[in-house]
């Protein structure tokens, strides 16, 4: 059961409250889990969506109280994109203005017009205009206007030395096909999606590599339908590509495979199933906080270290 596109995006971000406040204040966006980092659980672990959490519509953090900056550079994702509706962008540009956010003036891309802005950590962001979006659902949360809110994930831009192989991958692996060259940009495109259909591709020889901190892209989990659409991904990055991917690992709300594919930027198989109500009814999402199953035990302990989010 191949289901194309973005799964979520994975970011570092600095202080959790004020990454909180831009997120689901400043962007209007569902917080959709609050847990914590499976490997320290003394950071959060926090995720932003629409109201269902939809796959393709969730970005999570990592945030770090006194993280060093990142680097953008090759062999990461420059950009990670949202879709707003066609009318919104006069909107988005004044809710930018008046909540002090840095960012460029409206542009054309491929055909579309392209907001770029910057969150607190200087993450890259834009919000993409597409025509149709507003019939799309969204998360009214009382601060931004549901005719205007964010409709998930636009897609992402890497920034690559060379496209060619991650391109292969892309249309081998992950079911994109070529949709368009702009400059040193490669555009490619899931069919039969609309949140986070779109991966860009943009050459950049000879750049400086990236280096991860605050404002940079972890990684990007793209869709498997089931275990063994993911399994299917897996044989073929390694008989094909010849890469290494890791060991299925649960993750609560889906199952993960990690590879690092030759341009340098960490990819993730996540499965939809089993989704983000499994431990928490859809109405409370994001309301408590949920632990993996091994750290409950120590549930008093890590609330204690856990920085403040209000």
């Amino acid at each position: 059961m191949q289901i194309n596109g973005i799964h979520h995006v994975t970011a570092i971000a600095g202080p959790a409250r004020r990454n909180l406040d831009f997120y689901r204040r400043v962007l209007g966006l569902r917080l959709v889990k609050k847990t914590v980092n499976f490997d320290d659980p003394t950071t959060w672990h926090l995720y932003f969506g629409d109201a269902d959490g939809t796959p393709g519509t969730i970005l999570t953090f990592f945030p770090w109280e006194h993280v060093a900056p990142g680097r953008l550079g090759v062999g990461e994702t420059e950009v990670t994109s949202f879709r707003i509706p066609a009318a919104a962008v006069g909107y988005w540009t004044h809710r930018l203005i008046a909540n002090g956010v840095a960012h460029d003036v409206p542009q054309k891309r491929f055909g579309e017009t392209v907001l770029n802005f910057r969150d607190p950590d200087g993450m890259r962001l834009a919000l993409v205009a597409v025509p149709g979006a507003e019939g799309e659902s969204a998360w009214d949360n009382g601060e931004v206007p549901v005719e205007s809110a964010i409709r998930g994930f636009h897609g992402v831009t890497l920034l690559l030395d060379k496209t060619e192989t991650t391109a292969a991958i892309l249309r081998d692996v992950f079911g994109f096909v070529e949709a368009g060259r702009e400059g040193n940009t490669v555009r490619m495109r899931a069919e039969g999606t609309a949140h986070g259909s779109v991966v860009d591709l943009r050459a950049a020889g000879g750049f400086l590599p990236a280096r991860m901190g605050a404002g940079s892209v972890h990684h990007v989990a793209f869709r498997a339908g089931d275990d063994a659409e993911q399994a299917r991904m897996v044989k073929t990055l390694a008989e094909t590509f010849g890469l290494r991917p890791t060991e299925q690992r649960d993750r609560n709300y889906f199952r993960s495979v990690y590879v690092r594919e030759p341009g340098g930027v960490l990819f993730e198989i996540a499965t939809d199933a089993p989704g983000f109500a499994i431990d928490e009814p859809a109405d409370d999402l994001g309301g408590a906080l949920k632990l993996p199953a091994q750290y409950e035990p120590r549930r008093a302990e890590i609330e204690a270290v856990l920085p403040a989010l209000v």
